[in-house]
């Protein structure tokens, strides 16, 4: 590695690492309840399922990350919320679940009441977004444990049991059909900071005219459309691109994902990547490049999915071969 060139591992985040250590973790998750209500599937999936009769409960958690030490570098709390929801919600689509309530946690060292005015503001707006109820939440002020604000939270949804979308369906010659993101979403940011920390700054401006300040604060998109698509046509399965990239899609079959089309990759990403020096494998290893969220399924839903969600397109397809390629090299 150069003295220009820039990782996540090198920023602070090693992805192989905490595939390990989370597989450690969840090895030791065998216990069961017994009586109503058990648990279905696996633990490891975008959401953790429940069966409730007719209807399967979902439980997703999730964080804002690093993208709160930009917001506090900005003096700008009023979106972080809205990523809160969004890296929530998006994760209980992926499965097809109507998510219904939410309930919001945060850590510090110390209480701002502005800074909670403009958290809460944000959690609001990402609520009204995904037509979500948040019924309650927990505030921990942790000095000594805690330096900075850590906001989380975890959400409810629900769905029918036949309706539910696994990825089990997915059968190679299914098409991918990407989505894009809004930007860089909550998911990189060490790496991106990073980068602007040690070549920049928040007030550096990129072509388009917006601050890399702003553009690393744009919320994430919420994929709330994706209950009507799931509506009108057939879909195999979906996959919201956070922290790992393509990787993420390692998460719906043992089949493999092919690449060959790959959304437009907005300035931000090409500032990092150009600035940062960081390689094609890296940058789709750890962020969403453009394309936030995907859907999987026969090339005879492509164009109801089209009619629903406009910006959505084909990038690749599944095939036989596992592994993620992008045009054709392997993704690691």
């Amino acid at each position: 590695m150069t003295d220009n060139e820039h990782t996540y591992r090198e920023a602070g985040v090693d992805i192989d690492l905490e595939a390990r250590a989370v597989r450690a973790l969840i090895d030791s998750l065998t216990y069961r309840r017994s009586g109503a209500f058990p648990m279905l599937g696996k633990v490891g999936h975008f959401a953790g399922l429940i069966d409730f009769g007719p209807y399967v409960l979902a439980l997703a958690v999730d964080g804002v990350g690093t993208k709160m030490l930009v917001a506090d570098a900005l003096c700008d709390w009023s979106t972080v919320g809205i990523d809160c929801i969004a890296m929530n919600v998006n994760d209980l689509y992926v499965m097809n679940l109507e998510p219904v309530a939410f309930v919001d946690y945060i850590a510090t060292d110390v209480l701002l009441p502005e800074k909670m005015a403009q958290i809460g503001e944000g959690l609001n707006e990402g609520a009204r977004l995904a037509n979500m109820n948040i019924v309650g939440g927990e505030t921990a002020t942790l000095k000594g444990l805690v330096n900075g604000l850590d906001l989380a939270g975890t959400c409810l949804g629900v769905q029918k049991k036949e309706k539910v979308v696994t990825g089990e369906g997915v059968v190679p010659g299914d098409l991918i059909v990407g989505v894009p993101s809004s930007g860089i979403h909550s998911n990189g940011l060490t790496l991106a900071r990073k980068v602007v920390e040690d070549c920049a700054s928040y007030d550096t401006r990129l072509s388009n005219g917006k601050t890399l300040g702003e553009e690393l604060l744009t919320p994430t998109r919420i994929y709330a459309e994706v209950l009507r698509v799931t509506e009108a046509c057939t879909i195999h399965g979906m996959c919201h691109v956070t922290g790992g990239g393509l990787l993420n899609f390692k998460r719906l079959s043992e089949y493999g994902f092919s690449f060959t089309d790959p959304l437009e990759v907005p300035d931000i990403f090409r500032w990092l990547q150009e600035t940062g020096g960081i390689s094609d494998e890296e940058m789709y290893r750890t962020f969403n490049m453009g394309m936030g969220y995907a859907f999987v399924a026969p090339a005879e839903s492509v164009a109801a999915i089209q009619a629903t969600v406009p910006d959505a397109r084909v990038v690749g397809e599944v095939t036989e071969e596992p592994g993620v390629r992008l045009k054709g090299s392997t993704v690691r």
